[in-house]
């Protein structure tokens, strides 16, 4: 049987793909006044609330001499990033050169670059949010198994090359109220006995909390957890995606732990006797969670995020 993230990135790809080839960029072009007339059938204030927290900046910018427009994106490695990319950039005139990074990025730009994250920061406006692999971070599931028939422990399975993962896996590995383990072979800093087999998200969907820890940047699991039936812990977040991670809330979203995690056991059991207030909790973050699954909606915000970088680089009128 196919795992989730298999089928999902199977859909993905045979769509991206198809649509690469099949669908000419001319038509796209042609479609994008009537996508954005989607706003004035949508929430106008809303929409353009969530465009000014992606895209923070205001005033006319210049690009850099190493922009890239469709072309040229076109001999990239085509990645789950790339086609997120030129699913945007298609809808716009050929010429239209952008500033992006891919991958896990921590530094902020020297200019409106577009990426996938930034840092939770008041000077984080040039790194420009965009929905991208979205595959991997927006990946749907169903959680079909209530909050009191879980597991009363912790799950947590994910690579330990982080000095802030293997502290945590150093206290918690075989602690009696937790489930948790690198699936990376032991390197230096870490041991062999904190490796322990993979699970696949329908098997971590059994425990009733599930530890969100951030790695290179945002936690991966984060998303899914949202729409799941199990209570969320993490530490505070430093990094956020489209989600926006800087807008959850400690107490209404997630169960908040200590930088250093020394807090987490007292909460376990603090929750184990509280389920109507973790029930609350879990019900909370899918509701914040809930309107990324509108696909106009999000389309019509990334194509807006797109027009404002235009119209803002003297690439088009306004």
């Amino acid at each position: 049987m196919l795992s989730i993230q298999r089928k999902s990135k199977l859909r993905f790809y045979a769509r991206a793909i198809s649509q690469h080839w099949m669908v000419p960029d001319a038509w796209y072009r042609q479609c994008l006044e009537r996508r954005l007339s989607f706003c004035d059938q949508d929430d106008p204030q809303l929409i353009q609330e969530r465009v000014n927290y992606y895209f923070k900046p205001n005033a006319p910018f210049t690009i850099s001499e190493h922009a890239h427009d469709l072309k040229s994106m076109s001999s990239s490695k085509q990645t789950a990033y790339y086609y997120d990319m030129r699913a945007l950039l298609r809808y716009f005139p050929k010429t239209l050169r952008v500033d992006y990074t891919f991958g896990d990025v921590r530094d902020t730009a020297d200019r409106p670059t577009l990426v996938k994250s930034r840092e939770i920061s008041d000077t984080n406006g040039n790194n420009v949010l965009l929905k991208l692999n979205q595959v991997r971070h927006f990946m749907p599931i169903q959680d079909k198994v209530p909050f009191p028939d879980k597991k009363d422990l912790l799950v947590w399975r994910g690579a330990g090359w982080q000095q802030h993962r293997k502290d945590f896996l150093a206290e918690y590995w075989n602690h009696p109220l937790c489930d948790v383990g690198q699936v990376n072979p032991p390197e230096h800093g870490s041991r062999v006995e904190w490796v322990k087999p993979k699970m696949s998200v329908a098997e971590q969907l059994q425990y009733k909390y599930i530890l969100s820890i951030e790695g290179n940047d945002v936690a991966t699991n984060l998303k899914w957890i949202a729409q799941s039936n199990s209570l969320c812990f993490m530490t505070r977040p430093k990094f956020e995606t489209w989600m926006m991670e800087g807008r959850l809330i400690p107490g209404t979203h997630y169960v908040e732990l200590r930088a250093d995690y020394a807090d987490l056991p007292e909460k376990i059991k603090y929750y184990e006797e509280h389920p109507d207030e973790a029930l609350g909790i879990i019900e909370n973050l899918k509701s914040y969670y809930r309107p990324f699954g509108d696909s106009r909606r999000e389309e019509l915000i990334s194509l807006l995020i797109m027009k404002k970088y235009a119209e803002l680089s003297g690439q088009c009128d306004g």
